[in-house]
């Protein structure tokens, strides 16, 4: 009986060890794409000081600087894990926002379905609402 039950416990450490090797794998991705990330935003803004169309060039600053912000809300998660051994949701719903305020700021851009807008303003006002429920839960959790 012994003996199956360390070999149970052998089997969960093994599944557990492959777990934080795979997350500390996508955190080492996540950092170099956000290294990148953030290098296309200096590329972004020194080009704006050349662009005939400011307009549009604030627009693609400002979308390869929330795209970076996106992948380090990401990120966030990860190393949230690490340090307790949780994965929290608020950051992915933080990250889900500004993906959907980044698509926002296409509108004036591009031809869109009143539909099309108004699912996205429906998805933006369901996760502000997750971000509150959850916001309150977690403090609740930590009294």
């Amino acid at each position: 009986m012994i003996s199956a039950k360390n070999r149970l416990e052998k089997a969960i450490s093994a599944i557990s060890w492959v777990t934080l090797s795979i997350y500390l794998l996508i955190a080492a991705s996540l950092s170099l794409l956000a290294i990148f990330s953030f290098y296309d935003v200096i590329i972004q803004v020194a080009a704006l000081i050349h662009t005939d169309n400011m307009t549009q060039g604030i627009l693609e600053v400002l979308h390869a600087l929330l795209l970076t912000l996106i992948i380090v809300e990401i990120l966030e998660t990860v190393t949230a894990y690490f340090r307790t051994n949780r994965v929290l949701v608020t950051p992915i719903l933080i990250a889900g926002i500004t993906a959907m305020v980044r698509r926002v700021l296409t509108f004036g851009v591009e031809h869109l379905d009143p539909v099309d807008i108004g699912m996205t303003l429906a998805a933006i006002l369901v996760l502000t609402i997750a971000i509150v429920y959850i916001g309150k839960q977690e403090r609740a959790d930590s009294y």
